[in-house]
């Protein structure tokens, strides 16, 4: 099954409504296949899969690859990205659309959100439904050695529960990255079109994850000069018995590479069959 993305994003105070002859559109940059006039195409993409992508994180520019990967990967799937407050790094803008979505995407870094929105994820994760995270979502919503400030929230295992993963560090940022599939994993439907006898690289830091939680099945490992490798891709049954799959891979080259497009392609086609 094949995916087209639509994508809307969601931005400072932001309502964004496509009509017929008007999409009012208020400190945003949109997508061109997203200027949908006729309500016969609304009414089409309502029944496509509503992957929502919260993406809040200063280091990695995720916002900027994610919508160069809905360009360039031709799939049927309508998608909006929910961005962080521009006065307010902590807080989400239009994080009410998650209550529709089918899969949710997670590209955050140490945000501590209000109470309310932090509990909007929640009950999202708690309803069974697809996750999917790279890079710094294993850290989203934790917190080093302090505590958040009155009226905002912390998830500190967000990364164990939802990922079942296990991040405390990472290697060097100037040590390159060899990627290799997981014999065991190679035939996954998330590996499609990865070759399990190539040796890809990456200049992404290694995270430092193991040893990951039961029920995860590692589909990619890493490994830098003179260390142990670790496990740089893989899926989660949640205790929810959701489907989570997590990449710690996602920076800008990684985007522009062989491996992630393609995880991020098929991952988004597992989740959401």
């Amino acid at each position: 099954m094949e995916f087209r993305f639509r994508f809307l994003q969601v931005n400072g105070a932001i309502l964004m409504f496509c009509l017929r002859s008007l999409i009012c559109v208020l400190c945003l940059t949109q997508l061109p296949n997203c200027l949908m006039a006729d309500q016969g195409v609304l009414d089409e993409d309502s029944k496509r899969p509503h992957v929502v992508m919260l993406v809040a994180e200063r280091e990695y520019a995720t916002m900027r690859s994610l919508k160069e990967f809905a360009q360039e990967h031709d799939k049927t799937c309508r998608a909006t990205i929910v961005a962080e407050d521009p006065d307010d790094r902590n807080s989400l803008v239009g994080l009410e659309c998650l209550q529709n979505a089918d899969l949710l995407l997670v590209s955050v870094r140490r945000r501590t959100l209000p109470d309310e929105q932090l509990d909007q994820i929640r009950k999202f994760v708690a309803s069974g439904k697809p996750v999917i995270g790279i890079r710094t979502a294993s850290h989203a919503f934790s917190l080093r050695n302090r505590q958040p400030p009155e009226g905002r929230a912390v998830w500190q295992d967000f990364d164990q529960m939802v990922f079942g993963g296990n991040y405390t560090n990472h290697h060097g940022n100037d040590l390159q990255v060899e990627l290799s599939a997981v014999e065991t994993g190679s035939n996954h439907p998330i590996m499609k079109g990865i070759n399990s006898s190539r040796r890809y690289l990456s200049s992404s830091s290694l995270y430092r994850v193991s040893p990951l939680l039961a029920k995860t099945e590692v589909l990619m490992r890493g490994r830098v000069k003179g260390h142990a490798s670790e496990p740089v891709a893989w899926t989660f049954r949640r205790a929810d018995g959701g489907k989570s799959f997590y990449t710690s891979l996602g920076n800008t080259e990684d985007f522009k590479g062989d491996v992630l497009p393609l995880l991020l392609v098929n991952a988004i086609s597992w989740c959401l069959n």
